[in-house]
């Protein structure tokens, strides 16, 4: 059994990863919220593909920086072949290169009542500001095409 240790437990929040920088640079700002919020101090980003760190790159991080145990976090919305299969696959091999240091994989973020009233808060932010908000700013959205919309 693993112990929860804010101090010699390391943390890996794991996403896909992307050809897209910007996608895998909002990793390193996921990573940064939660260690500031979780107190854990050895926190470590990972892309289970495409991009590095890799999971081994990250779970050999969190044991140079003094993990007696890692806790990997697929940060994925539901349950699929790669946060059930592909990542505990990999963390497995990563943890091959590290005898005595003991691992785990959680669930994804699946079904939580904080992820409604972040979904809540994103929607209310977009008809605030009548669906012309800074997400829409930034896509090649046509100007007009949310014209259609009315706050009924």
């Amino acid at each position: 059994m693993i112990e929860a240790s804010t101090s010699s437990t390391g943390i890996v929040i794991v996403d896909h990863g992307s050809r897209f920088s910007a996608a895998n640079g909002m990793l390193l700002e996921v990573v940064a919220v939660f260690k500031r919020v979780s107190g854990y101090k050895i926190v470590q980003a990972a892309h289970m593909e495409i991009a590095e760190p890799s999971i081994a790159r990250a779970f050999a991080a969190c044991v140079h920086q003094g993990a007696k145990a890692v806790i990997v976090h697929p940060y994925f919305l539901s349950p699929g072949r790669h946060s059930t299969t592909d990542i505990p696959r990999l963390v497995a091999e990563a943890a091959q290169d590290h005898p005595g240091i003991g691992y785990h994989v959680t669930q994804p973020l699946g079904i939580h009542e904080a992820i409604a009233r972040v979904m809540m808060e994103r929607i209310t932010d977009c008809i605030s500001q009548q669906y012309t908000c800074a997400a829409c700013a930034n896509r090649s959205c046509e100007p007009n095409a949310n014209a259609s919309f009315t706050d009924s």
